[in-house]
């Protein structure tokens, strides 16, 4: 339990913080928020993408309203039963309001039971966490129907431009491809906040949340797989790697850090389900300088940089992402809702010493999947042609647009 008094003081500082901060840089994300009565806003990623700033941003045009972050250290320990003097303290400091804006909720067992019962009486609710999995499976229970998800990233390639007020080009993209997104590490360019930035999500969102005791080995399995981008592994192989005594252990740390939007998944592209879960996956990291800072092999290497950005454009347009792998590889095999497909080889360069490896890979992937046309994300090239009656279109990562 927490004192009435203690919430108080503790709301109202933390009002004070967040109403003194800058409003940053407009996100894209804004322009998909429509909140509807009846409907909880929920903003999940990973730490210190910019969740708190985009909550600053949606309260600008709210002219009432609470805010309480429960990752403060002084109310460490809140429960359900918190809530109710919660509310008695807003009201008494702030007066009354219906709108609610939530940080790192998922610190409170059984928020979401409180939540429902404010959107039954009318009341609206903005809400931030860091852990998909946690968020998802309560919002899954008792918020089924009555929340609109939203997934936030680190800055995008036109969110860094605003945010330096740089104009789009190969010079501005091979920055941004090197620096990644983080809002507070375009700020001061400190190479120690990416490392304390990995160190948090691997001890604070998953060894403390999830109990585990062989800490050393989750870590060492994490900056394998950041170190690795694109290169296929299987939970057996990290098992045996990483003595991690079993593959289910090895499958429970690779969950855990997709929970914690530190990697991501991408199965190889099989139309059959048992295949795709079975076949060696990929991994792909949630920022290219958060990648490069905590990887000295991983840092130089631009081909791969740039194929992860790919790979995150994808993923932030909402869309399902395979790898093809059969006699040749093509890099991503994308699906949207309506099932239609796409097929983008990423090179940095195409050149006479990889054009037939590129391009026999991403003609395979269209001649194995119906498609008409494909693209090659390159760094600076620039071209199209057609091969085998297939259209390929070379564009530069700067100017590829989905």
């Amino acid at each position: 339990m927490i004192l009435k008094n203690t919430l108080r003081e503790v709301a109202r500082l933390q009002m004070e913080d967040v109403l003194s901060r800058d409003i940053g840089t407009r996100r894209e994300a804004l322009g998909s928020f429509k909140p509807s009565p009846g409907f909880a806003t929920i903003i999940s990623g990973i730490r210190r993408c910019g969740k708190s700033t985009l909550l600053r941003q949606l309260m600008a045009s709210e002219k009432g309203f609470y805010y309480f972050n429960f990752e403060d250290p002084r109310v460490a320990g809140f429960s359900l039963d918190d809530f109710s003097r919660l509310d008695s303290a807003f009201l008494e400091e702030f007066g009354e309001s219906r709108t609610y804006f939530f940080d790192e909720i998922q610190n409170v067992e059984k928020w979401e039971l409180f939540v429902r019962t404010g959107l039954d009486s009318g009341k609206r609710f903005f809400i931030t966490g860091s852990n998909a999995s946690l968020l998802s499976r309560e919002l899954g229970t008792r918020l089924t129907g009555r929340h609109m998800r939203h997934e936030l990233y680190p800055f995008s390639y036109n969110e860094f431009l605003l945010f330096y007020g740089k104009k789009p080009g190969n010079d501005s993209f091979s920055q941004y491809l090197k620096s990644g997104g983080f809002p507070e590490y375009l700020k001061n360019a400190r190479k120690e906040a990416q490392n304390e930035l990995f160190n948090d999500i691997i001890s604070r969102d998953i060894v403390v949340r999830h109990g585990i005791r062989s800490a050393r080995a989750l870590r060492e399995t994490s900056l394998f797989l950041v170190s690795n981008i694109g290169k296929e592994f299987s939970y057996n192989k990290l098992a045996a790697s990483f003595g991690l005594g079993s593959a289910n252990t090895a499958a429970d740390f690779v969950s855990f850090l997709e929970d914690a939007y530190l990697i991501f998944q991408v199965p190889r592209f099989d139309y059959s389900l048992r295949k795709r879960i079975a076949n060696p996956k990929k991994a792909y990291c949630i920022d290219n300088g958060l990648s490069s800072a905590n990887s000295s092999s991983f840092s130089s290497d631009l081909g791969r940089l740039l194929e992860n950005h790919v790979f995150l454009c994808l993923k932030r347009a909402g869309l399902e992402v395979f790898y093809f792998r059969e006699k040749g590889e093509c890099d991503f095999i994308a699906r949207d809702g309506r099932n239609a497909l796409s097929a983008i080889q990423s090179c940095l360069e195409l050149n006479e010493d990889n054009k037939a490896r590129e391009l026999s890979g991403l003609l395979e992937a269209m001649e194995r999947l119906g498609l008409p046309s494909g693209t090659i994300v390159t760094l600076a090239q620039e071209d199209s042609f057609t091969l085998k009656g297939k259209r390929v279109r070379v564009v530069p990562a700067w100017k590829w647009k989905l």
